[in-house]
């Protein structure tokens, strides 16, 4: 029992929501909210479809365990543990939570000393203090060293995952303080010393991608996404065996929103070479995007990314094909031509404009046409749309001028008021 003069400070983020007690079981929901379980169980169970911070819809009920919270909660709750049992046991202040500045020096040496567990009770330590301020993630990212040997362990897979997470955690904290991003894309895709054709650090990406928690997984992504600097640097990673696949499965509606965002900001970082774009399409990223698209309760900075991605890949034979030979992507891109955001509207007429009008497919003609597609144009143009997507939707609505007779029997007679010609 706790003695009444014994006063503990809990971090915020250790609280659930809900029950404002310190979480147990951490879990997060695909809004990345993250509640203790028996308190969302509960919330879940009585009928409710919203996440109660956000009162957003639940596009899914399924939840991740939050580990790398967990073990930060287990390592916080230890350690007011020893303090209770002691008998010297006194206050416990917030500034006692968050490591000071020489606590995390030594913790930052103890990392290129030690092992095992050894090396992540130092890094939960450095990830803790990071966490408590930008002030603070400016102080690490200065320390002579730190960010060479946090990618020191990254070269090296055998120390685990949890270890990597950590690792992962910390980088992504301290990235946008990185002064020289040129040193740290190199030393990110420098390859191993015994002379194989691979890099460790890539390795160790991938490994946190296929087997780390959501949050470590956006860490990696994030960090994967901060060396795609050059067209170099972007082959070496999309030539990385399994790393560009598994991004791609990745963004699937079951994920939470915040990883399926950060992982197709990565592949557009990376699609600009055109040997990348022409990979992206053999993995089956039209598919991928087709499908993503036709769920309901997207982000409009989702829907922006996954089109501006059909768009880049309509650059190139390979996409185009793929774009035409699926009538459902020709479908869901034509949906999200309007009411989503003026950013979308451009990418999904430049798209349509690319195999309609500029490449002439026949297939993508039929299916925006089937679509309804033609009404959908002459209302954009209606709109208060941008100059140059006025002017793709003019040239489109020419396609379709020959076949005006048939496709205006498809449409209402309340809309063909507003035909051109």
């Amino acid at each position: 029992m706790v003695r009444d003069d014994l006063y503990i400070t809990v971090p915020s983020f250790f609280l659930c929501p809900i029950s404002l007690d310190v979480m147990k079981s951490p879990v997060s929901l695909c809004t990345g909210v993250t509640y203790d379980r028996s308190s969302i169980q509960r919330w879940l169970d009585n009928g409710n479809n919203t996440c109660p911070a956000t009162m957003q819809v639940l596009y899914t009920k399924d939840f991740v365990p939050n580990r790398n919270l967990q073990s930060l909660i287990q390592i916080w709750s230890d350690s007011v543990q020893k303090r209770v049992d002691s008998p010297e046991s006194k206050a416990v202040t917030e500034s006692e939570l968050v490591p000071s500045r020489d606590q995390v020096l030594s913790a930052i040496a103890d990392v290129e000393g030690d092992c095992g567990n050894n090396r992540v009770d130092s890094l939960v330590k450095i990830v803790r203090f990071a966490l408590d301020s930008d002030e603070k993630r400016d102080f690490l990212a200065k320390v002579d060293g730190f960010v060479a040997r946090l990618v020191g362990l990254l070269h090296n897979v055998d120390g685990g995952v949890e270890l990597l997470e950590m690792v992962l955690k910390a980088l992504d904290l301290v990235l946008e303080k990185i002064d020289d991003r040129e040193w740290f894309k190199n030393s990110m895709l420098k390859k191993q010393s015994d002379g194989e054709n691979r890099c460790n650090c890539l390795d160790s990406l991938l490994l946190v991608l296929q087997r780390g928690s959501s949050g470590s997984k956006i860490a990696s992504v994030r960090v994967l996404k901060s060396i795609a600097m050059d067209a170099e640097s972007k082959l070496l990673i999309a030539e990385k065996e399994g790393l560009v696949s598994e991004l791609l499965n990745l963004i699937a509606p079951e994920k939470t929103p915040a990883l399926i965002e950060n992982c197709l900001s990565c592949l557009i970082a990376i699609s600009t070479p055109k040997r990348n774009k022409v990979e992206l399409v053999h993995l089956g990223a039209i598919r991928t995007f087709s499908k993503l698209l036709l769920e309901s309760n997207l982000t409009v900075s989702i829907v922006e990314k996954v089109l501006k991605l059909l768009e880049t890949m309509s650059s190139r034979k390979e996409g185009r094909v793929e774009i035409c030979e699926d009538p459902e992507c020709v479908a869901a891109i034509l949906n999200k031509v309007m009411k989503v955001s003026s950013i979308a509207t451009e990418n999904a007429v430049t798209t349509l404009w690319s195999v309609c009008y500029l490449f002439r497919d026949q297939k993508a003609q039929e299916a925006v046409t089937k679509a309804n597609g033609l009404t959908k144009i002459l209302l954009l143009m209606q709109s208060n749309c941008s100059p140059s997507v006025r002017q793709m939707s003019s040239d489109l609505l020419k396609i379709f001028r020959v076949n005006s007779k048939s496709c205006l029997s498809c449409y209402d007679t309340k809309t063909t008021h507003i035909m051109p010609f």
